[in-house]
């Protein structure tokens, strides 16, 4: 009987080995499927990943073809984006009362304005506390400009994100007044020079081809009728500094605003056909843009030449002439008179020119000259 019993047992013992073995079989079996499993899962997920990036960079390959396609096949508006017409502003609007003679051709008109704006595309935009040091280093003071009439030759190309931040409103003003004096001189002293070259040509009697050429240049750049020099010599002249910087002080709200923070709009100057900034209260219909630059100094020579040739400000360069034909030296008050067609507002914004101008005391800066910078100091070794 016992032997029995034993058999039993080792007989028990024997089924219970073989269940798990197969136990364990099945365990790894199933191991082996999940791995499969998650390697053909993995396998999945990276060649969805692959797929749908290839479709991303593909499409963003594509669509500028397509855009620029579309652009030339079925838009048919006015605006183009391209190099070329950043600077295209007022003077390219339709005038019904414009003579055809008196059209101007905006690649010549702005050819060098063009060059200054792609010369700098790398600018950096120094901060606030960088630019005073700046200022502190070299001595700039605008107090020390009132009384001996000498900038020192600090030419900036982006107005500061911190200017906004400055609480104290002297100070900010002060601020403003240092960065954009500089440029609008240099600008002055442009046509100043340009105006020497003219009057030595018109003095002499027999002109050399370099004259004639330098001639023909001018003529278009102000958009001048072929040998017409009186009219030339009307345009080409200086803006007065102290209304430059009330214009760039108003339009700007002293170098605050989003056109002058985000485009280096200094003037508020309109675009049509170039590349621009938006109005975010620009009504229904309203498809007009402030012109943007890549720097402060190309807003500053289309602003004068803006001034200088479109027919709206005719009756400004007739009476800044009268100044010159009676050797007086330009009075922005005075002149301020004739800008009444600037902005909307109209005569409204004359008398906010005018007062800009007498409360900051600006016409200090009217005679005040541009020390030479050291690049201009090498060019003479």
């Amino acid at each position: 009987m016992k032997i029995n019993v034993t058999k039993k047992k080792r007989a028990g013992t024997k089924t219970q080995n073989d269940t798990s073995q197969l136990k364990l079989t099945f365990q790894e079996n199933l191991k082996q499927k999940n791995k499969n499993l998650a390697q053909t899962q993995t396998i999945n997920s990276i060649s969805r990943i692959f797929l749908s990036s290839f479709v991303l960079v593909s499409f963003f390959y594509i669509l500028p073809i397509l855009i620029n396609f579309t652009e030339k096949n079925f838009n048919t508006k006015e605006y183009t984006n391209n190099s070329q017409k950043i600077l295209a502003y007022t003077l390219n609007k339709k005038d019904k009362n414009k003579k055809e003679s008196d059209t101007l051709k905006e690649k010549d008109l702005l050819f060098d304005i063009f060059s200054l704006n792609n010369l700098e595309s790398d600018s950096v935009r120094l901060s606030a506390s960088t630019i005073k040091q700046l200022f502190e280093d070299t001595g700039y003071d605008l107090n020390d400009v009132r009384k001996k009439k000498l900038v020192k030759p600090v030419a900036l190309t982006l107005l500061p994100q911190e200017i906004k931040m400055i609480e104290n409103t002297k100070k900010r003003k002060e601020f403003f007044i240092q960065i954009v004096l500089p440029l609008i001189i240099q600008e002055n002293n442009n046509i100043k020079r340009d105006r020497k070259t003219l009057f030595n040509i018109i003095n002499k009697s027999n002109n050399t081809n370099s004259e004639k050429q330098w001639l023909d240049k001018k003529y278009k750049q102000y958009g001048v009728k072929s040998k017409d020099l009186s009219t030339l010599k009307i345009r080409m002249d200086e803006i007065p500094v102290s209304l430059a910087i009330a214009q760039a002080a108003k339009e700007t709200g002293w170098g605050t605003s989003r056109f002058a923070q985000e485009g280096n709009a200094l003037f508020g100057q309109w675009t049509w056909s170039g590349e621009g900034l938006k109005p975010k209260d620009s009504k229904k219909g309203e498809n007009h843009k402030v012109m943007k630059f890549n720097i402060l100094q190309a807003s500053v020579r289309a602003y004068q030449r803006n001034l200088n040739t479109h027919s709206t400000y005719k009756d400004f360069r007739k009476a800044r002439a009268e100044f010159r034909d009676t050797n007086k030296s330009l009075d922005s008050m005075e002149l301020s008179k004739y800008l009444n067609k600037y902005a909307q507002t109209g005569n409204q914004y004359v008398e906010v020119l005018q007062k800009i101008i007498k409360q900051n005391k600006l016409q200090d800066f009217d005679d005040a000259k541009l020390l030479p910078s050291s690049g201009d100091l090498e060019s003479l070794i």
